[in-house]
């Protein structure tokens, strides 16, 4: 890991994006449902929606993605376009680390909506991994949404921060409810690391409060 930027790692669906809101009204179209019937608070792998029956997750991810352009008409979460900037502006290295290609065959297109969104909202960023193992790439500081991922982060060792909604409400340890928290958490990281006391394999123990 480059050691002399601070470098945040920041998924993008459930924490740049408002990944749930825009499928669910991709979902009610696919499903030919009213809108109001599919709930918002849903579970990881949206079980709530009852979309096993027509063919699954997959089928609907493949077909908000190549036929509705999920990735670019994604509506930023509160606040996310405008706090990246500002922690950019501090000198802090934005990298962002998504694991949108875990499906096969359409990856041109997922990259190319991806990039076309970040530029549409000038959302800044130094580089732009598409990654399955996210604490592979290193950062100093990831924000992640999934559970699966935000155990795995902390599995590895590496400080992260959940960011909330419906999907990781189990899950304890550092947490922002909004873009204002990811800046101070991210703010307090970037301070220890450029005074030299950020302990990152510290940074989850939950045997003490959360130091992050």
């Amino acid at each position: 890991m480059d050691e002399s930027s601070f470098i945040f790692g920041v998924d993008l669906d459930g924490v740049v994006g408002d990944f749930y809101g825009a499928l669910r009204a991709v979902a009610a179209e696919w499903l030919d449902r009213p809108l109001e019937s599919l709930p918002t608070e849903v579970s990881f792998g949206l079980s709530e929606w009852g979309i096993e029956e027509y063919g699954g997750y997959d089928k609907l991810h493949r077909f908000a993605v190549t036929q509705r352009d999920l990735f670019r008409i994604l509506p930023p979460i509160k606040d996310a376009p405008a706090t990246l900037r500002k922690l950019s502006a501090r000198g802090i290295r934005i990298r962002i680390i998504t694991h949108r290609l875990f499906l096969k065959y359409f990856h041109q297109e997922s990259i190319r909506q991806t990039v076309e969104w970040l530029d549409a909202h000038d959302i800044p960023y130094w580089d732009l991994c598409f990654m399955k193992d996210k604490g592979a790439v290193g950062a100093h500081v990831y924000i992640d949404d999934s559970p699966g991922n935000v155990e795995g982060l902390r599995e590895q060792g590496c400080r992260t921060i959940v960011f909330s909604n419906s999907t990781n409400r189990a899950i304890s340890g550092p947490r922002a409810d909004t873009w204002k928290d990811v800046e101070r958490l991210v703010l307090e990281s970037f301070e220890e690391w450029r005074t030299g006391t950020l302990d990152l394999f510290g940074a989850n123990d939950y045997s003490a409060p959360p130091r992050i």
